[in-house]
């Protein structure tokens, strides 16, 4: 077979590829994001009232949530490494799906907790699952776009969420003798819980395994999707290939240093990401009324996107660079968020928002192909520890960032945006040396 009967065919063989996994993954992680958000809905909408909780009680669900996921990411991804995708994403979407429309039943403040706890522990398995079906499928240049479009989830999700609210507290307040702040958290957690279920059925006839061991391809895309990512320096799980114990590829991975290395760097992302569940009430801060506000986070979310967008589309064109945009996104949002600290004009202050924004999610989705990438010569086990482990560690960074922004800081923030600072700071170093040392060793 000539060469450009070649590309044709492994042009059909990754577009085959993408209509399977791409919004399989996308819808499954939209789910994921609501199931995973909607107690802060549910308090809203009167949940602490009605279970009698004081606002100390309120945060140990919240903390307890990220323990288990957190603590189960590494487990959970072993298990997929040496099992079948299709069937055990589905499984624990199905009953993560369950567990919530439960929550919806819960009458005490000790079931709360007990449902948290068992959905950190079953969404625990998603997220780092997914890295490790999309770093098993793609070559190491072909991963910043389809790591693009999985981030896209949580950017639009939060655009949309403005929009909506915006026109839900504008065009319902007073509807029914209800608040219009009220309506935006009347969508019963069963709704979600169901929804979530039924697209993990669909899911399992659609998602693709790993390419030695799917039923959805024929047995010449198979030899194909896996000669061609060994071309590209990425081990793929074959018969032949001996299988690692857990502790064995628990072990490897955590004596690389690429893995404590870009662990790090995630963890600075992810850690000044939490910036965003503060992007109402800064903007609010900022003299817009409570609905205004809502429709003016849309534009920080818009152009985040498009950052997010174009740099994954460029960056497959220039996979070896990854690091060093990194730290170039991450160095526009430390000068952005520094300025935020000393400059109080409220347009220039807005201004430096978006800005810092998009530098943190484009960072995002970019961080997490250069992770993939950077471990694809690993053997599948030990990959699956690694990404989950820099997962697991970026979101654990959500504990303690989610306290940057307590009341009596406002309207400067300064404790908030000087620590932002000072982490985006440290992640332009981290992914510069990144950068350099990762290019000059890239062996196992």
């Amino acid at each position: 077979m000539d060469d450009e009967a070649l590309r044709a065919e492994e042009k059909a063989l990754v577009r085959k590829i993408d209509l399977s996994l791409l919004p399989t993954i996308w819808l499954m992680y939209l789910l994921s994001y609501m199931d995973r958000t909607n107690i802060g809905n549910a308090k809203v909408a009167g949940m602490d009232v009605d279970l009698h909780l004081t606002s100390g009680q309120y945060s140990i669900p919240l903390v307890v949530f990220f323990i288990t996921y957190v603590v189960f990411e590494i487990p959970s991804n072993l298990i997929l490494s040496k099992t079948k995708p299709s069937i055990y994403l589905p499984v624990i979407m199905t009953l993560w799906g369950a567990v919530t429309c439960c929550m919806s039943l819960a009458h005490s403040y000790h079931t709360l907790l007990s449902l948290r706890l068992i959905v950190g522990v079953l969404e625990a398995g998603f997220a780092p699952g997914i890295l490790l079906i999309l770093s098993s499928w793609y070559k190491k240049d072909e991963q910043s776009k389809r790591f693009a479009v999985y981030i896209s989830v949580a950017v639009l999700s939060g655009a949309f969420d403005g929009i909506l609210a915006g026109a839900i507290t504008g065009g319902l307040d007073g509807v029914r003798g209800l608040e219009g702040w009220r309506w935006l958290f009347i969508t019963p957690q069963i709704v979600e819980g169901a929804a979530t279920a039924f697209w993990a059925i669909c899911s399992h006839f659609i998602l693709l395994d790993f390419p030695a061991n799917t039923a959805r391809l024929t047995p010449r895309e198979r030899e194909f999707a896996i000669s061609r990512l060994a071309a590209d320096e990425v081990t793929s799980r074959t018969e032949d290939n001996p299988r690692l114990t857990s502790l064995q590829a628990l072990a490897m991975s955590l004596s690389n240093w690429r893995t404590w290395l870009l662990t790090a760097g995630y963890m600075v992302i992810v850690g000044s990401s939490t910036l965003s569940y503060f992007y109402p009430t800064l903007v609010k801060e900022l003299r817009y009324t409570s609905r205004i506000a809502q429709y003016i986070v849309v534009p920080i979310y818009a152009v985040a996107f498009v950052a997010v967008g174009v740099t994954g589309y460029f960056m497959d064109k220039h996979p070896q660079h990854r690091g060093v945009v990194i730290a170039a996104w991450l160095a526009l949002s430390t000068l952005c968020s520094t300025l935020v600290c000393t400059i109080y004009n409220f347009t220039a202050r807005y201004v430096f928002l978006v800005l810092t924004a998009a530098g943190l999610w484009a960072s995002n989705g970019l961080a997490l192909s250069h992770s993939a990438s950077t471990f694809g010569s690993m053997s599948q086990e030990v990959r699956a520890v690694s990404l989950a482990f820099v997962n697991a560690m970026g979101n654990l960074a959500q504990i303690y960032s989610a306290y940057l922004f307590p009341k009596e800081d406002a309207s400067k923030y300064l404790l908030g945006f000087g620590v932002i600072s000072g982490m985006c700071a440290f992640g332009v170093a981290v992914y510069a040396i990144s950068h350099v040392v990762i290019r000059r060793y890239p062996s196992k």
